[in-house]
C-alpha cells in the first residue's frame, strides 16, 4: 500500500493504537517552529502541539506537550511534578532520549520510556496537529485519541509564548 507520508515509529505507534490520523507533509524550515507549521497548514498555532524533551535534576528525561503559541514554565512544571528543577535538554541529548531529530520529535514511538506531561488545555481541543516523527511531517488527530494512547499526566505549566 503506497503512502504519501513517511512511515515513522510514530506512524507505527499511531496505527498500533488504532488512531485515525490525517498526514500533512510540508517543507521543513529550520527554526520555523510551530509558527511556520501553522502557516503552512492554515491552522491556529494554538492547535499545533510541540513535543519537548526536558530533564529533571537527576538528568532523567521527560516529555512535555505544549501549545505552539505557549511556552513551558519550568518552575511551575517542576513544582507540579515534584521535581527540584526541570530544563530543556540540549538538542543532541533530546535526540538520544527520543530517537527523533529535534524538529521532528513525536510523543508517539519514543525511543526511551519516560514520563509524559501535557498542558491540560490540550485535552480540551477537538483536533490538534502533532509531529509525526520527521521534520516537516505533522499528523492531525483528536485530543481524545492522544489522551487514550499516551495517557499523559495533565499539568498547568503554560506561559504566554513567543
Amino acid at each position: 500500500m503506497a503512502t504519501d507520508h513517511p512511515v515513522t515509529l510514530a506512524v507505527r505507534a499511531l496505527r498500533a493504537g488504532n488512531v485515525v490520523f490525517e498526514p500533512h507533509v510540508f517543507s521543513y524550515e529550520p527554526r520555523g517552529g510551530t509558527r511556520h507549521s501553522a502557516q503552512v497548514l492554515g491552522a491556529d498555532e494554538h492547535v499545533v502541539i510541540k513535543t519537548l524533551i526536558f530533564e529533571d535534576e537527576t538528568r532523567a528525561p521527560l516529555c512535555v506537550l505544549m501549545h505552539g503559541d505557549r511556552e513551558v514554565s519550568t518552575k511551575r512544571l517542576a513544582r507540579q511534578i515534584g521535581k527540584k528543577r526541570v530544563a530543556p535538554c540540549e538538542p543532541e541529548v533530546a535526540e538520544k532520549h527520543s530517537g527523533y531529530l529535534v524538529g521532528g520529535t513525536s510523543p508517539f514511538g519514543l525511543k526511551k520510556r519516560m514520563p509524559l506531561y501535557a498542558e491540560r488545555t490540550i485535552g480540551e481541543l477537538d483536533r490538534l496537529f502533532v509531529n509525526g516523527g520527521a521534520r516537516g511531517f505533522l499528523v492531525a488527530i483528536s485530543a481524545a485519541d492522544l489522551a487514550r494512547v499516551l495517557a499523559p499526566v495533565w499539568v498547568d505549566a503554560a506561559t504566554e509564548g513567543a
